[in-house]
């Protein structure tokens, strides 16, 4: 078990911030599903595996849909298991034959194109299957190949690397001298909104808080109380909120960008001072301009970072 795997830590946040939106402390919850005060402690802190059914009582008990939450335990579950380190290759493949603009090419040849460089591709490894069966073989001595042999296998290597060059106008864009943008990748689960979509809505929720799609932006902020804020922005959805912990209840922050609504959240409880607690989305803003600020409950004053 790799409890301190960025996906077993992104598991365990995700949880704390789900049981926080319940209000319940971990007696109750332990009351209300199949799982004890202790199982829950261990879970919420990263000290244990999840079961898949724990989170799913979870997000029922705190009547949110368990998409997201189940999609971080999926990464978590493969580092648990090993799956993952298992699944990594061991060491790093073969440099390509050709050069990239040349295999992208390849990879996009027309019909006609790939046929021809399908059918020097046979033949080299026609040459190459009988080299292998000769070396160590009756025909040759112990460990070598005859030499006109591997001039056969580099003749026909040869063939393959030509027909892939050729290749490779065919799919340049006109005039442009470079190969045409191939599809970005679909994400999976896919984002629920993007820029203004996003304005009000949660980050967790809209799957904008998913490892990879999230960072925070410039250093974490220590208030003169004690509270740790800061802003998290995701590209993915281009869109911006605050996060604040080790508060006390009653302190709130807010956050604001230029032209767009600004957002706050309020520590309501003790169950939220001992998780993260987030701002609804700031959509459409750009890492610029952007501000937020501190509230504390004490009415001290507001203390505000610019980013």
């Amino acid at each position: 078990m790799t409890a301190s795997a960025p996906e077993c830590v992104a598991l365990a946040e995700g949880l704390r911030e789900v049981r926080a939106r319940t209000g319940l402390s971990l007696v109750a919850l332990a009351e209300r599903t199949a799982y004890s005060k202790s199982s829950w402690e261990r879970y919420l802190n990263g000290k244990k595996p999840v079961p898949r059914q724990a989170v799913e009582a979870l997000c029922a008990t705190a009547g949110e849909p368990a998409g997201r939450l189940l999609a971080l335990w999926e990464l978590a579950d493969a580092e648990w298991s090993g799956r993952a380190r298992h699944s990594r290759p061991a060491v790093p493949p073969p440099p390509a034959p050709v050069s990239p603009p040349e295999a992208t090419a390849g990879a996009v040849a027309t019909a006609a194109t790939a046929g021809a460089v399908a059918t020097a591709a046979n033949a080299a490894t026609a040459a190459t299957v009988v080299t292998a069966g000769d070396v160590g073989g009756v025909t040759g001595a112990p460990g070598r190949a005859r030499p006109w042999r591997l001039l056969t296998v580099g003749v026909n290597a040869a063939a393959v690397a030509a027909v892939a060059v050729a290749a490779a106008p065919s799919v340049l864009g006109p005039g442009a001298g470079h190969p045409t943008s191939l599809a970005s990748p679909v994400l999976d689960p896919a984002p629920g909104c993007r820029g203004k979509t996003c304005e009000g809505k949660d980050p967790g929720s809209m799957s904008c808080a998913l490892p990879g799609r999230v960072e925070s932006l410039g250093p974490q902020r220590r208030t003169r109380t004690g509270a740790g804020v800061e802003i998290r922005y995701s590209d993915v959805c281009a869109a911006a909120w605050g996060r604040i912990w080790h508060a006390k209840v009653g302190d709130a922050i807010e956050v604001s960008a230029p032209g767009a609504r600004s957002r706050r959240v309020a520590v309501r409880n003790t169950a939220d001072t001992g998780a993260y607690r987030f701002t609804m989305m700031v959509g459409g803003a750009d890492r610029t301009g952007l501000r937020l600020c501190f509230i504390p409950a004490d009415g001290t004053g507001r203390e505000c970072f610019d980013y």
